[in-house]
């Protein structure tokens, strides 16, 4: 755990620095200097692009975690690994590209009426998709090398001052909202870049290929692998953008801007959680390798308790503030109230099985996880086609909120079935209940005229409600030993 717990502090400061930014960026500016039409456009854009870059990947991100150990060799650069995964990536950004023009005529068809500024910016999609491939490549060259840090902060900070920067320029009008479009695909682009730059200069740009280091057993291993990793990168990246294609399709851009700005307060809980499994999928991929079910066993129950943690104090501080939250965005997203409560509660069954798909996805069993997102993606198309025409946007996250139960539910009985793994203990039900007693009394303090000073006494109540039983009952010991670390540099001991 100690790489793990080293890169994920760093990691966490710079994603939860990344996540103000982010506030800023989604929660006050973007509903104030841009209408929800023009919200929607930036956010089904990167939904796209996401998706088929996903595809273009042709699995390659489960080779690079899963196969890397084996290349693994600095004097030998790597046997050219990083060359091989480019070369695959340039072939399937061909394909995704050839396929989403393919698609043009339906999505055109299909967004007429209610997302015709998309058609304007179809092809802006097609640059976003390159890059964002060859940002996944380095990004996952660079974790299999234990820097996963590099890539958050590129992605969760610079991105997002670069993005800050271009919005401040449209709200004092000194761009128009076209310039807008263009600068920010640059923006979105810019990481990838600044990764490549790295690797440059870090001398770790390895592009010549070692192709004969490739035995043909290991050949028939990396095929498998990136087989069963397309069907699991893109059912992944499906069901995380799948929501907000199918809202413009069926809602248009105004709802799935709502929809995309309220989302946003639900996934937040998720950020130690995507931190923690960029670093620890490296370490568990080692640890297969040598057989070591204790360790990932022990990252696998750490992992839930002090994910679990964080993301149930998020929640809980999110929904104890929401009136809050809407005198900040506005009345024009209050449909989206309901939205914001239901992706919370789909995503702390997320953060509850902590780092289990990377479990899965480094064992022997790695072809499952494959089937079991597969299956969530289906699930989640036909929970949308059925609850998004009844109750629209709420439709689409109790869509969600299903999905992810029953997939989450599906993990932990192939875990517990193949390797007796299990994460949860009385601390689990505990921590819940000390969350409900907390929230509770919130609601009891009485609401305060100006909602700045009421976020900030009404979260500092449930934090100390919260964090005090918490530390006192040690819930998650890693948490109590970093706790205890700072307390006794404060103490001066």
């Amino acid at each position: 755990m100690g790489i793990i717990r080293k890169q994920s502090i760093s990691g966490t400061i710079y994603s939860y620095l990344g996540v103000i930014l982010g506030f800023i960026i989604m929660a006050v500016l973007f509903p104030r200097v841009l209408s929800t039409k023009e919200v929607g456009l930036l956010r089904v854009m990167v939904s796209y692009a996401t998706l088929f870059a996903q595809f273009a990947g042709l699995g390659f991100s489960a080779v690079t975690v899963k196969l890397f150990p084996h290349f693994r060799d600095t004097s030998k650069k790597h046997h050219g690994f990083l060359g091989i995964a480019l070369m695959v990536g340039l072939a399937g950004f061909l394909i995704a590209a050839a396929v989403y023009l393919l698609f043009r005529p339906y999505l055109v068809e299909h967004s007429q009426e209610k997302s015709e500024l998309f058609i304007t910016y179809f092809y802006y999609v097609i640059p976003l998709i390159f890059f964002t491939l060859l940002f996944n490549v380095f990004d996952n060259y660079y974790r299999v090398l234990y820097n996963a840090v590099k890539g958050i902060l590129y992605k969760e900070v610079i991105q997002r001052v670069l993005t800050l920067l271009v919005i401040l320029l449209f709200y004092f009008d000194l761009i128009s909202f076209h310039q807008l479009v263009i600068f920010y695909v640059l923006v979105l682009i810019s990481p990838s870049l600044m990764l490549l730059i790295s690797l440059i200069r870090s001398k770790q740009l390895f592009l010549k290929t070692d192709l004969k280091f490739i035995t043909p057993d290991l050949k028939k291993q990396m095929i498998s692998v990136g087989f069963y990793g397309i069907l699991a990168s893109f059912s992944g990246v499906l069901v995380m953008n799948i929501d907000i294609i199918m809202v413009n399709s069926m809602l248009g851009l105004s709802a799935a801007g709502i929809y995309a700005i309220t989302f946003y307060f639900g996934t937040l809980i998720l950020v130690p959680l995507r931190t923690m499994g960029k670093i620890s999928s490296v370490v568990i991929s080692d640890a297969w390798k040598n057989d070591d079910r204790e360790t990932i066993n022990d990252i696998y129950r750490r992992s839930s308790i002090s994910l679990s943690v964080v993301g149930v104090l998020l929640f809980t501080g999110i929904w104890g503030n929401i009136e809050n939250v809407f005198h900040i965005l506005g009345n024009d997203y209050r449909p989206g109230e309901m939205v914001i409560f239901f992706i919370g509660i789909a995503n702390l069954f997320d953060i509850a099985l902590g780092v289990s798909p990377h479990i899965i996805v480094n064992s022997k069993y790695y072809r499952f996880l494959s089937y079991f997102l597969l299956v969530f993606a289906l699930m989640l198309v036909a929970f949308n086609l059925i609850l998004i025409p009844v109750y629209g946007l709420v439709g689409a996250a109790i869509a969600s909120f299903a999905s992810k139960f029953l997939f989450n539910f599906i993990k932990f009985i192939f875990l517990y079935r193949k390797f007796k793994f299990q994460p949860f203990t009385y601390h689990h039900i505990l921590l819940y209940l000390i969350a409900c007693v907390a929230y509770w009394i919130s609601t009891y303090v009485p609401a305060f005229s100006n909602y700045i000073v009421d976020i900030i006494i009404r979260s500092a109540i449930i934090f100390i409600l919260f964090a005090v039983p918490v530390y006192y009952f040690r819930i998650s010991d890693d948490i109590n030993q970093r706790i205890d670390f700072y307390l006794k540099i404060l103490t001066g001991r």
